[in-house]
């Protein structure tokens, strides 16, 4: 089955992206005077484009620091050969303490961030990536992340009225 198309958008399309990444609680009609349309075709304008795949979910921007004081570091991780990077990659997908993961160029393969509870722990899960003779991991190097500087807070809107390059 052919993969479906992104639709074309338009500027209002892109402010409605631009909207919702601000605030994916905002109800229709808030989002319609803000966008200048009536409810109705704003409704119908977000249905299309999470049917499109362009909207893939909306989930809740968590305070970490007000349940736990975790530990957030950014690891470098290199294999010995890349025949084990879907082995690696499922195994980095199953643990939960991976929140994010980037196979990358350069003189790495890949960029992760764990999120753990103490530096022991994520001692302790690096050291069994490694001693896993299965996944191939050559080295890990450990970057300890001491605070936020900018976090993530959506797509710049530049972005989100181009179309992808053609294959």
């Amino acid at each position: 089955m052919a993969a479906k198309r992104a639709p074309a958008l338009d500027r209002i399309d892109v402010k409605i992206l631009v909207a919702l990444q601000r605030d994916g609680r905002s109800t229709i009609q808030k989002l319609a005077q803000t966008v200048g349309l009536s409810a109705r075709a704003s409704l119908e304008r977000v249905r299309r484009l999470e049917a499109a795949g362009v909207i893939a979910g909306y989930q809740a921007v968590v305070e970490l620091s007000r349940l736990s004081r975790p530990v957030n570091v950014f690891a470098e991780i290199i294999l010995e050969r890349q025949a084990n990077s879907g082995r690696f990659e499922k195994r980095l997908a199953a643990l939960e303490e991976v929140v994010e993961c980037w196979e990358v160029s350069g003189t790495v393969d890949y960029v992760a961030r764990f999120v753990c509870a103490d530096l022991a722990a994520y001692e302790e899960l690096t050291n069994a990536l490694i001693d896993d003779e299965n996944l191939g991991v050559a080295r890990i190097v450990s970057h300890v992340a001491l605070r936020p500087v900018r976090r993530f807070s959506g797509y710049p809107e530049t972005l989100l009225g181009q179309q992808p390059a053609k294959r």
